[in-house]
């Protein structure tokens, strides 16, 4: 039966207007991935090019060779406990599922299932424990408890229910900083400006100074996306990653200026204000100079 073509024109209009509809039906069917785990390859997830597993089959390491990812050992597991339990649990309770004492659930983040690197990353650099759980953004300062205890916290919550990145350590050697300043220009300066320097956001809020930030906590901050900052997961491999790690504790933290001052890194307004300021100004000065002699 051959179709009119006012028949061929309402099919061709429900199919795309079903376009939308199915498009996002496939992507609801893909929630139920474990949130912020990415599939692609090596972009912090044991979908990497190089797996380690223990006797028992569980994932020692994983990685690439621009990171490598670091599970800690169940070994430690007792001893995180204990510290847990002594530094943590009055806010996030005894079970790390955010529910302290009084029984208020959702008073507190829950830390289950959100992997050891995002543990590792709070405690080194000395956001937790906090110094004031009310205030609205938690601020770096010298951490209250070592690296080691710090890995052993993450291993204890790790073992809850095992998850996803594990404790980074980046190799910069192969690292192609120009690759990693055109990356952190489109990924990052729009909060911590171009120069690294952090500025204010919304309601009391602010995106840190990146300055004296070891390169492990980079890549953690990266993957993990700790307060207000997203998540780089599948958007990012870890060998860009490892080039944004090399701008930021090379060149951003050791900025090299050839030309003299840095002036504070502000490119040419600055350079332009201290051009004024001194250049004319002492023109002036040394034609008033004149100006009074005759």
């Amino acid at each position: 039966m051959k179709m009119s073509s006012r028949a061929r024109l309402g099919l061709l209009v429900g199919i795309l207007a079903a376009a939308p509809l199915l498009s996002f039906a496939s992507v609801a069917g893909a929630s139920s991935q474990t949130p912020y785990q990415t599939g692609a390859a090596n972009s912090g997830t044991p979908k990497s090019s190089t797996v380690v597993k223990g006797p028992g089959g569980s994932i020692v390491s994983y990685g690439n060779s621009a990171i490598t990812y670091t599970v800690p050992s169940p070994a430690l597991a007792t001893l995180g406990q204990s510290l847990y339990l002594e530094n943590c649990a009055s806010c996030h309770g005894v079970n790390a599922n955010g529910v302290p004492a009084d029984g208020t659930s959702g008073a507190y983040p829950n830390l289950v299932g959100l992997g050891s690197a995002t543990i590792d990353f709070w405690i080194e650099s000395g956001r937790m424990p906090a110094a004031n759980p009310r205030s609205v953004q938690a601020e770096r300062r010298t951490p209250r408890l070592t690296h080691d205890q710090a890995v052993a916290i993450a291993a204890w919550i790790n073992s809850l229910d095992p998850s996803y990145p594990a404790i980074p350590t980046p190799h910069l050697s192969g690292a192609n900083v120009a690759d990693g300043a055109a990356l952190f220009a489109l990924n990052c300066a729009a909060c911590h400006t171009i120069e690294g320097d952090g500025d204010a956001l919304a309601q009391g809020t602010y995106a840190p100074s990146l300055r004296n930030i070891p390169a492990a906590q980079v890549v953690e901050a990266i993957r993990t996306g700790p307060g207000n900052m997203p998540r780089f997961t599948g958007n990012l491999s870890d060998y860009q990653v490892r080039d944004i790690v090399a701008y930021v504790t090379e060149y951003l933290q050791h900025p090299k200026n050839p030309g003299g001052l840095g002036l504070g890194g502000l490119g040419p307004v600055a350079e332009g204000f201290v051009g004024l300021l001194i250049g004319v100004g002492l023109l002036a000065l040394i034609g008033y100079w004149v100006g009074e002699r005759q």
